[in-house]
């Protein structure tokens, strides 16, 4: 189906009795995806409910039973549950999330322009902070993989989502250095954080995410998965920093 006759079959919904979507995703993809779900609202007769959670959180909302039209997380949390049914397979690629480094505003900018670089910065950083979801499971496994872990572990702080760990450090103090999603950190640009760079090119790590269905959702929560996947759609989540 080309773009223009997608869209024309989503306004053509208008015309049908409008209905309630209830989306379960991860925050990473927030910025981006309240774009998308503010244009996809204009654009037909539904109005969608978003809850926002990390990969973990998911995983245990759906296992427990907990009911949404759309899912969106990332594939080792989707594909697992598509395994045993409780999701739909198939679905629309949203997009993928780099990992960045953030600094409070008026701190000192560690040099993070290579791999070699990264890691003095880490050595040298008063405390270090980052999260218990996807991007801080990653993050700690580089740091083991850079011989860094029992050096650097004494001063980690992790808290359960990156919002936390941005609050973290623009109300911190000294030479503390977060790691979070790029689109987070943007979320804070002119609010106490400075976006430092993403991760050097060798060592990162960009989080695909996936949006699928349950079965039991109904032909809207159909409409707005195909809406992800449109050109208008794509534009809006690649302005949020989603690839």
């Amino acid at each position: 189906m080309t773009p223009a006759l997608l869209l024309g079959t989503i306004l053509l919904s208008t015309q049908v009795m409008a209905a309630d979507i209830t989306v379960l995703s991860g925050g990473a993809i927030e910025p981006g995806l309240r774009a998308v779900a503010a244009a996809f609202e204009n654009q037909s007769a539904h109005r969608l409910d978003i809850t926002f959670n990390t990969a973990p959180q998911i995983q245990k909302r759906i296992e427990s039973n907990d009911k949404f039209d759309v899912v969106i997380a990332p594939p080792a949390t989707i594909e697992p549950l598509v395994k045993t049914r409780t999701l739909q397979p198939g679905g629309t690629d949203v997009g993928r999330v780099s990992v960045g480094v953030v600094v409070r505003d008026g701190a000192q900018v560690p040099d993070i322009g290579n791999t070699d670089a990264l890691k003095r910065a880490m050595l040298d950083a008063d405390a270090i902070v980052f999260n218990r979801a996807s991007t801080g499971v990653y993050f700690e496994s580089l740091l083991r993989r850079l011989d860094l872990w029992s050096a650097v572990e004494p001063k980690i702080t992790r808290y359960p989502d990156g919002a936390a760990v941005i609050d973290h450090v623009r109300n911190g103090k000294g030479r503390e250095i977060g790691i979070a999603a790029i689109t987070e950190i943007l979320l804070y640009k002119d609010k106490g954080a400075r976006f430092v760079g993403p991760l050097p090119a060798d060592v990162q790590n960009a989080t695909s995410y996936v949006a699928t269905t349950m079965p039991s959702a109904s032909a809207a929560a159909r409409e707005f998965i195909a809406f992800l996947g449109t050109p208008e759609a794509k534009a809006l989540l690649r302005a949020a920093g989603i690839d």
